[in-house]
């Protein structure tokens, strides 16, 4: 049988897990688990932290399918656990994993705050100086290390619509903090307009950037992007100064 909890591992998990709960704006599951034992609390000594989430929505409608992270050896103020919080002495580094879906990131694209962005922008097509709206964004992942996006945009001047379809290879940027879009080839061997799909590709790299996925006191950067099927996978270096809690 697995060992259970002890009264004080349980506090300071359900402290980091509203703490944590009241950044988002919507969670499916949280689980904070962390294992010491109370000689070592005393001495502010915790063996290991797991973060594991599902369903997690941040800012800006960005949604996180599953998220997990892992810290060993972490030093905290053992009478900070009194008070039912976990108050790091030092900061501690940790692995991070994040799991979004096509769903999430076609949810992304088309909230209100991308729809503004792109809407704000004025842009040229066909040698004229246009106002966009996005009318659809469809983004995918077919496979083959790609990325598909398929938007309809309306000119606001004449009140055409624009179809804009390409697929690119996203890749990892310089500082680990954004995934760019490269190697970009048009539908149907067409480009209509390279200030529109430049504007995609940028929210793209805006959606993925990885500072939208911070959380208070836990910051990340990507070493690897695993490309699949429906699905995109970040794995991360997580550097954490605080661990959120009640």
């Amino acid at each position: 049988m697995p060992e259970s909890p002890g009264l004080g591992e349980q506090a300071l998990n359900k402290a980091a897990e509203i703490g944590l709960s009241s950044q988002l704006d919507e969670v499916e599951s949280l689980d904070v688990d962390i294992k010491t034992d109370p000689f070592k609390l005393v001495q502010g000594q915790v063996d290991s932290v797991t973060i594991e989430g599902e369903g997690m929505v941040m800012q800006k409608d960005l949604r996180m399918e599953q998220f997990d992270m892992q810290m060993t050896n972490v030093a905290i103020n053992p009478l900070s656990v009194a008070f039912g919080k976990i108050e790091l002495t030092k900061p501690t580094e940790a692995n991070a994993q994040v799991v979004l879906t096509e769903t999430d990131i076609n949810r992304a694209f088309n909230s209100e705050y991308v729809r503004s962005q792109l809407q704000s922008q004025k842009i040229h097509v066909n040698g004229q100086l246009r106002t966009i709206e996005p009318q659809h964004v469809d983004f995918g992942l077919p496979g083959d290390g790609k990325v598909a996006i398929n938007a309809t945009m309306k000119m606001l001047e004449t009140g055409e619509n624009q179809q804009v379809a390409f697929s690119a290879v996203p890749k990892i940027s310089g500082n680990g903090k954004t995934v760019t879009l490269e190697n970009v080839e048009y539908g149907e061997g067409e480009e209509i307009s390279p200030e529109l799909t430049k504007a995609l590709i940028d929210q793209t790299s805006e959606i993925l950037n990885l500072s939208n996925f911070d959380l208070d006191g836990i910051s990340l950067q990507v070493n690897q992007l695993r490309v699949e099927v429906g699905k995109l996978t970040l794995q991360a270096e997580a550097y954490v100064e605080k661990i959120p809690s009640a």
